[in-house]
């Protein structure tokens, strides 16, 4: 990280921004769908993505680590000899649903304390109703959840939620179905699965459609194994977001190196823009995922602004959005974010608690939150046991 002081502001370059966490998952997961070994540049080093690779492990993967870590499949998925630990990441125990759906066995899937109060009934539901066999508490809601793999039907599914969750939890089901699959979601969400199993050699098309939903439809593999992994883990453009507002707030300027700039991933940064601040995106390079800098310049005063659409493509960012909506001048306004409730805390009480001890007004909705823009002072908080509330 370089800084250089100027004039009360900040001029900084960071390079060492964590790497994606999305990514670094699905690499961990997708490893399983080749014969050949995958190689894994870049890959985050954080419990919750260790925890995917310790379970590639347990179902009979070769894990080998080092500056690079690369993952040698079994020939055949293994049925593991004990419990698939997903510590606290809902997007491992979802998209580790879908594989292991359609792979003969038995699988029990758990997580911390706070992965085992999450909804599991979105991805469940739509599995068991190809012919998945999977049951957990609350009638297989709430993790632990067991698994008893097998064949699957083909399915035409219209989520109500644009979850990338759900939509790769499907397309791995659909993979491995007896026929080919569609899958249709509201609006676009992250679409890293789909940009990966692609370019593994995954028969996946993807069409926007004019009502503004998106559909997927899937080829069943039937026994084919797709090209291994060759890639470096781009950084995390969740995590660069934090300093993204500490900038725009300080009225700095920062540069964040070798973020995904995948459009699903930088809305947030787009929503900083309408606050007036100075955004500049510069792609790099493009394989699996378009990946280059990020260059945030604060500004004199920042706008209020309402966020409402897209909601899918910032929800883990909107914690961290709204400590700029608090220094912003006027009324800004999150509506339509009712997922945040249920992520590793409800974030909308989250937020708006935290914010209320810091003089802040701010009034909590069903599904978002109003803030006034204001000068908070010193308070202490509660992280409510969420690393997004705690950044």
């Amino acid at each position: 990280m370089i800084v250089e002081k100027l004039e009360g502001s900040f001029d900084i370059t960071i390079e060492n921004i964590a790497s994606d966490k999305s990514i670094s998952h699905r690499c961990a997961i997708f490893s399983l769908l080749s014969d050949k070994p995958s190689i894994i540049r870049n890959y985050l080093q954080a419990e919750d993505t260790i925890n995917s690779l310790k379970i590639a492990s347990l179902l009979g993967a070769k894990i080998e680590y080092g500056e690079t870590i690369k993952i040698t499949p079994p020939s055949k998925i293994d049925e593991p000899f004990d419990i698939l630990d997903c510590g606290n990441s809902g997007t491992s125990i979802r998209i580790y649903s879908g594989l292991l759906a359609g792979i003969d066995g038995f699988f029990v899937l758990t997580g911390d304390k706070y992965l085992k109060k999450r909804p599991m009934k979105r991805v469940v539901e739509p599995l068991v109703s190809i012919g998945a066999k999977i049951d957990g508490r609350e009638n297989g809601n709430l993790a632990p959840m067991a698994i008893r793999g097998g064949e699957l039907k083909s399915f035409n599914y219209s989520s109500k939620i644009a979850s990338a969750q759900v939509k790769s939890a499907l397309i791995l089901a659909g993979l491995r179905a007896d026929n080919q699959s569609n899958y249709k979601e509201p609006f676009l969400s992250r679409d890293h699965t789909e940009r990966m199993l692609k370019g593994m050699g995954a028969d996946i098309e993807t069409e926007l459609l004019e009502s503004g939903e998106y559909l997927v439809t899937i080829s069943p593999l039937n026994g084919k194994k797709l090209e291994p992994l060759s890639i470096s883990v781009p950084a995390d453009p969740s995590s660069a977001f934090f300093f993204a507002v500490a900038a725009v707030i300080s009225k700095s300027r920062v540069e964040l190196k070798n973020l995904t700039l995948n459009p699903t991933r930088v809305e947030a940064f787009k929503v900083l823009e309408r606050m007036g601040a100075k955004v500049e995106y510069n792609v790099k390079e493009d394989r699996y995922e378009p990946i280059g800098d990020i260059i945030v310049e604060g500004v004199s005063e920042l706008k209020a602004v309402k966020v409402e659409e897209r909601i899918a493509w910032l929800i883990d960012e909107i914690p961290a959005l709204a400590m700029a909506m608090a220094v912003a001048n006027g009324r800004s306004e999150v509506r339509n974010a009712k997922e945040l409730r249920v992520k590793e805390s409800d974030r909308i009480s989250a937020v708006v608690n935290n914010l209320q001890r810091c003089g802040i007004k701010a009034e909590e909705y069903e599904d978002g939150f109003c803030i006034e823009g204001g000068v908070p002072h010193y308070s202490e908080i509660d992280s409510f046991g969420d690393h997004s509330i705690a950044m």
